[in-house]
């Protein structure tokens, strides 16, 4: 996954920026380099994923630029003809050793171009100034703050800046910092325009776009495997994978060991495709033992990122200790731009989509935080297909009226599109959205609850939750993950906007519980 920093100017503290900088290193645990760049420096913790040589370790360096990525660029090897067309020369086989040649060919104009999942942070030699960017999705993390003196510093992880700076934020996808502003390069939450291909071609759209995303996804020179829940997303992409690979694909599913629901529809999916697949259990006491090291490593207070983290945390960690996969695929994504259970009561097309287009541009700080930091802090590498950025732009420009959930089935697109092809089973494929972080077992949540009740009488909760002023908790759940938070991160709750919860404006979704199953609409989901 890689662990990137930019400190854009003299270091104030250069032990704290020690200790921070290796609250990381699991993100890159092959080498670490950190080099000089002008009077600042930039500094890099490798997971070696495309050319495992010495040749691909970063930051690269080109007549004094240089840059560190946290990153994949998709087509990169077009890109890099192109280049060696114009008389640059390569000396690896990482792609990203072509953004230098690009930002000498294009300026900032360089990031619109890029299709990829990136962070990075560029030192212009000649102006002696840092340019940093990230990808429009927010997949890959990048924060920033000021040290005492003022200086800039551009991270992965808050982690890395909590003893440098007083004030953590996230860096804002799809934006580039330059002169000391931040200047928006695209926001892909917002079409400009809306299609209006009907149904069937909407749908063969959506196929093509997203097999084209997963192809691009199998490119690695370290092994890749599959988190499959079971539910549509994952197993449309294990799915996908597996018709275009000659040889079995790895996929891993973890459930309950009480309660495992997802296991047997995973295993269903598995068995179906061929896969060479592996379940994980885990316990009730596994699932408490580990929710202090999961708030740290998420570095967010909200509930429904922590719920859903602690399956995958531990099936990933499964994963680090027991095979030798680096890279994973996942079901990210599709939910923001598809819809929830709770879409079902959006109120018109109009609403559906503005809902759509907040949960994307808010999405760095939900679904997509969580897979990149349970995945990296076992040193993997997390791709995401829905989130490739053809895929995403064409889904969020249809039109509204065709993506409501008129059909009695939430995600009709996305199901219709896969049809009759023979790539699930009917019943995967039409199998009604279940919560993931209920999936993993009901019973996971309630044992949350639970704990969470003990911790706290009526009167100690109403005393407690009213300190915080920003995203108040509102459950004595909530105010467990506030508290643990603030031990890791004082003062830095705006790093995340608010709890993810249902539109409580909307009819049917007043609720105090991000879960599916309070709403009305759940239903068989999960059964």
């Amino acid at each position: 996954m890689c662990s990137i920093i930019g400190y854009c100017g003299p270091i104030s503290d250069p032990r704290a920026f020690t200790e921070g900088f290796s609250q990381t290193v699991s993100r890159g645990p092959d080498d670490t380099r950190i080099v000089k760049t002008g009077d600042g420096l930039l500094g890099f913790h490798r997971l070696a994923i495309m050319d495992l040589t010495d040749d691909g370790m970063q930051p690269f360096t080109l007549d004094g630029d240089a840059v560190v990525c946290n990153g994949e660029l998709y087509g990169f090897a077009a890109e890099r003809d192109k280049l060696i067309a114009k008389g640059y020369q390569f000396t690896s086989d990482s792609d990203c050793e072509i953004l230098l040649p690009m930002y000498r060919e294009y300026g900032t104009d360089m990031f619109a171009k890029l299709d990829a999942e990136f962070a990075c942070v560029i030192y212009d030699g000649k102006t002696g100034e840092y340019i940093a960017a990230r990808d429009p999705i927010g997949i890959r993390p990048l924060y920033y703050g000021y040290d005492r003196t003022g200086v800039i510093i551009f991270a992965s992880e808050p982690k890395n800046l909590t003893g440098l700076c007083e004030h953590i934020l996230p860096f804002p996808p799809g934006h580039y910092y330059k002169d000391g502003q931040f200047h928006c390069y695209e926001d892909i939450s917002s079409p400009k325009t809306v299609c209006r291909d009907d149904l069937e071609t909407a749908c063969t759209k959506i196929r093509e776009k997203l097999v084209a995303g997963v192809d691009k996804r199998l490119v690695a020179d370290a092994n890749v495997g599959f988190l499959l829940s079971g539910g549509l997303d994952s197993s449309l992409v294990c799915a996908i994978a597996a018709k275009r690979s000659d040889k079995p694909i790895r996929t891993f599913a973890i459930g309950m060991s009480e309660d495992a629901i997802d296991l047997k529809y995973a295993k269903t999916v598995a068995d179906y495709i061929g896969a060479d697949h592996t379940e994980v259990y885990m316990t009730p006491d596994e699932v408490l033992a580990s929710l202090s090291d999961v708030i740290r490593l998420l570095g967010t207070y909200d509930i429904t990122t922590i719920r859903a983290s602690m399956g995958m945390y531990l099936v990933c960690k499964a994963i680090h200790e027991h095979t030798d996969v680096r890279v994973l695929l996942t079901g990210e994504i599709s939910d923001e731009i598809f819809g929830y259970k709770y879409t079902d009561f959006a109120p018109s097309a109009e609403a559906f989509q503005k809902e759509a287009e907040k949960r994307v541009h808010e999405l760095h700080m939900y679904d997509v935080l969580r897979a990149d930091r349970c995945i990296s802090v076992n040193s993997l590498e997390a791709r995401v297909p829905f989130g490739d950025l053809d895929f995403v732009r064409y889904v969020m420009s249809l039109d509204p009226e065709m993506k409501v959930n008129r059909y009695g089935k939430g995600k009709y697109l996305l199901r219709h599109a896969f049809e009759g092809l023979g790539y699930l089973p009917d019943s995967i494929l039409w199998r009604e959205k279940a919560a993931f972080s209920d999936a993993v077992g009901h019973s996971m949540v309630d044992y949350l609850k639970e704990y969470a009740e003990s911790q706290y009488t009526d009167e100690e909760f109403e005393k407690r939750r009213v300190r915080f002023t920003h995203a108040q908790p509102f459950t004595k759940e909530s105010l467990l993950y506030r508290e643990i938070f603030e031990r890791y991160y004082p003062g830095q709750s705006d790093m995340i906007v608010d709890f993810w919860m249902p539109n409580r404006s909307w009819e049917g979704c007043n609720v105090n519980d991000p879960s599916a199953r309070v709403l009305s609409n759940y239903g068989a989901s999960g059964q």
